[in-house]
């Protein structure tokens, strides 16, 4: 799907994502936002676009307990006998949870947006 027809902005995250009923070794977490995750097995599975999966995504980045998600799938692509899997998140026991962990990666990246610029702004003449 287009970054552009998103409406919030995914930020690449790392994780472990586990779902029985997908596959018994965990996925890979690639991209996460308030509305939907990317995620690939490196393994060709079958995905049944009619039902919901509960995901169990564990975040490498933090020692948080494991975010318990309610996904549906909206594409799905194998290549190379990986399968990559683009979910959209429902509304879920841990989406409170999943929110604020958003909200922090979004100041972070703000906080190291601003620190760019001010890098970029600051000036050193030698004399």
């Amino acid at each position: 799907m287009s970054s552009n027809l998103r409406k919030n902005i995914r930020f690449e995250d790392f994780g472990k994502v586990e779902c029985s009923e997908i596959c018994l070794v965990a996925g890979v977490l690639d991209d996460i936002s308030v509305s939907g995750c990317k995620v690939h097995f490196d393994a060709p599975v079958t995905i049944n676009m009619e039902d919901d999966y509960e995901l169990k995504i564990r975040l490498s980045r933090i020692n948080l307990d494991p975010f318990i998600l309610l996904c549906h799938p909206q594409w799905q692509k194998e290549d190379n006998g990986t399968t990559e899997v683009g979910f959209s998140i429902l509304h879920s026991l841990d989406t409170s949870r999943l929110e604020s962990y958003i909200e922090q990666l979004h100041t972070e990246k703000e906080s190291l947006n601003n620190d760019l610029i001010m890098v970029e702004d600051d000036t050193c003449l030698f004399v």
